[in-house]
């Protein structure tokens, strides 16, 4: 799956929490200062020619849906980090999140509970 800019994936967010919408819809979602709305056609016009978007049209304008789910987006993002940072081992990930303190002890009993569940 592409990876999308900074600016592509502020637009899916907005999308996918609004489930679809029309330009202005989508507009009056983005976070402040909010982007001209030249600026969120022209994002969402690239975002439909990457397919992470398809067009409903109604009437003279369009409402635009997510072609991709947050969760799909998310899945690919993470896959990719982990392999061009960490040689695609998750272990690493988790090692490195272990040592610089951004996981504890009890968030990793947590994750093997989480995992023993899902056997």
């Amino acid at each position: 799956m592409k990876q999308l800019t900074k600016a592509e994936e502020q637009v899916m967010k907005v999308l996918w929490q609004l489930g679809n919408g029309l330009l202005m819809e989508v507009v009056e979602n983005m976070p402040a200062p909010q982007p001209h709305k030249n600026t969120v056609a022209t994002i969402l016009k690239t975002l439909v020619e990457k397919e992470f978007v398809h067009i409903e049209p109604v009437g003279r304008i369009h409402r635009y849906h997510p072609s991709v789910s947050r969760e799909e987006y998310s899945r690919s993002s993470l896959t990719h980090f982990v392999k061009g940072y960490f040689d695609g081992s998750f272990s690493s990930v988790v090692s490195f999140l272990v040592d610089d303190k951004k996981l504890s002890v009890d968030d990793l009993e947590l994750l093997l509970r989480q995992l023993k569940k899902k056997k």
